[in-house]
């Protein structure tokens, strides 16, 4: 799994005209599930990701987590965090889960947020979605739960 996150004051997600997650502060996290991903890879990146030290702390040291100050996470889908492109002009997208598994994990990745005690806003998955969002920091991180594998 993939997930590019973002420290925010605040972000929402709209399809067409329709307001449908919206979260601040805290984290927006752009989500792509792989072809390989399964529930211990989506267990491991929403526990690197409730716990990870990016927000500051008393002497301005990025030392909390979003647990600690009790934000917020808006998680939109987006498979094309597996881009590959290597080779030509156009991306392929063949590491990427299919819809039906990538839908399936996303939904399971956001509960497990959810009851590790977050408050989760969510965009809709496969859908066309325009996303605002107002990035604090800036802070943008790159987490990929292969390179984990690669290095144990």
């Amino acid at each position: 799994m993939r997930a590019l996150i973002q420290r925010i004051s605040s972000a929402r997600v709209r399809v067409g005209d329709e307001l449908i997650g919206e979260a601040g502060p805290g984290l927006l996290v752009f989500l792509g599930v792989g072809r390989k991903d399964g529930r211990t890879e989506l267990g491991q990146l929403a526990e690197k990701i409730v716990h990870l030290r990016i927000f500051e702390d008393e002497e301005g040291k990025m030392n909390r987590s979003v647990l600690e100050i009790g934000g917020e996470i808006l998680v939109v889908s987006q498979f094309t965090l597996y881009a590959d492109c290597r080779k030509g002009r156009r991306p392929n997208f063949l590491e990427a889960a299919p819809p039906e598994v990538g839908c399936e994990l996303y939904e399971q990745f956001v509960a497990v947020l959810q009851e590790k005690g977050v408050k989760v806003a969510t965009g809709r998955f496969g859908a066309h979605m325009a996303v605002e969002l107002t990035n604090d920091g800036p802070v943008t991180i790159m987490l990929d739960t292969e390179d984990w594998t690669k290095s144990q």
